[in-house]
């Protein structure tokens, strides 16, 4: 890996151990092997190699989570014993993962004052939509933009209410077979 990619790598590692606002420029130098100044050569600032590093790690939990589920759910299953395996691994990677999720809302918190992390989640939240229509329903991308398109926004509406949940108390975390129980309960 070239410097650049370094960076990404200690920023990412920095994500996870000590979250967005605790990281500094010299934690991310330290954990990648590259000089502070690397830093301001390859991204002109920390919270733009953050912000990347941000978005890089979300995708990679994008990634991880569709070829986990690929590989865990019966070609037949219905589209409720799919959203209950889907379900069980997303609650799976929140302890993984948990410095990244407090980071996502500390980030929103923070939103109005930051221009360019809007601008990035708004894309980042468009795309991650369609992955978890195809995830969570399985609707084959581009066959049905606005069936996609809604069915990602309540699946994205759903997670990120869940994990704000979760973060408060882990041990009040639904599993995927209560969240089906949950729906059907307020579909009849």
């Amino acid at each position: 890996m070239g410097n650049r990619e370094d960076l990404l790598a200690g920023a990412k590692r920095c994500l996870i151990e000590k979250g967005y606002s605790r990281t500094t420029a010299r934690d991310i130098a330290n954990a990648s092997g590259v000089s502070l100044a690397g830093i301001g050569y390859h991204f002109k600032s920390k919270e733009a190699l953050m912000n990347e590093a941000l978005f890089e790690a979300m995708q990679e939990w994008g990634e991880q989570l569709a070829a986990t589920l690929s590989a865990d759910v019966k070609p037949d299953a219905t589209p409720l014993e799919r959203f209950e395996a889907a379900w069980d691994r997303v609650v799976e990677s929140f302890a993984r993962l948990r410095p990244l999720w407090v980071t996502q809302f500390e980030l929103l918190g923070q939103i109005d004052h930051m221009p360019d992390v809007r601008e990035q989640l708004v894309r980042g939240t468009k795309e991650g939509r369609l992955g978890l229509a195809e995830l969570f329903g399985g609707i084959e991308p581009g066959s049905d933009p606005e069936r996609e398109r809604l069915t990602g926004t309540f699946y994205q509406a759903m997670l990120a209410g869940f994990l704000s949940q979760w973060l408060l108390d882990p041990d009040s975390a639904l599993s995927g077979r209560e969240v089906v129980a949950a729906l059907r309960m307020i579909a009849s």
